[in-house]
């Protein structure tokens, strides 16, 4: 008689090794600083500020910020694009990434494109100006 129940036991735990286990629903864990979420607040001034900041710390030239915009996520880092004037001929539009950890790299526009990273066009909406139009008529 103690057998029985035994073997029952074991018969069940045999039929349950033919049925694997659903896998877990995978999680996507998204890390994001104060920095990243106050740029998104910025009115457009400040913002031409932080972005242009970020160009120049690159050692890159930007004399002076015209557009801007957020483009999105990329591999946890926001994106944002801003074109700024020289005196060239023809304005230079740079991809700006801000990770988690509030590292900051800045790549000109047509080298990311060209390497397959997303096109530096901003969500509809994000747009911004350099913001000192703003400035001059308050």
């Amino acid at each position: 008689m103690r057998l029985t129940p035994a073997l029952l036991l074991a018969a069940l735990a045999i039929s349950a090794c033919d049925k694997p286990a659903p896998p877990a629903p995978r999680e996507e864990i998204r890390v994001r600083s104060a920095g990243q979420d106050q740029l998104l607040k910025l009115d457009d001034l400040n913002r031409a500020i932080a972005l242009k900041r970020a160009i120049i710390a690159s050692r890159s030239a930007c004399r002076r910020l015209t557009t801007s915009g957020f483009v999105g996520e990329y591999k946890n880092m926001d994106m944002w694009t801003a074109r700024c004037e020289d005196g060239r001929t023809t304005p230079r539009d740079w991809a700006i990434f801000i990770g988690a950890n509030d590292s900051i790299q800045v790549r000109l526009c047509r080298d990311t494109e060209a390497v397959g990273l997303p096109a530096c066009t901003a969500k509809p909406g994000t747009e911004g100006g350099s913001g000192v139009a703003e400035t001059n008529t308050a």
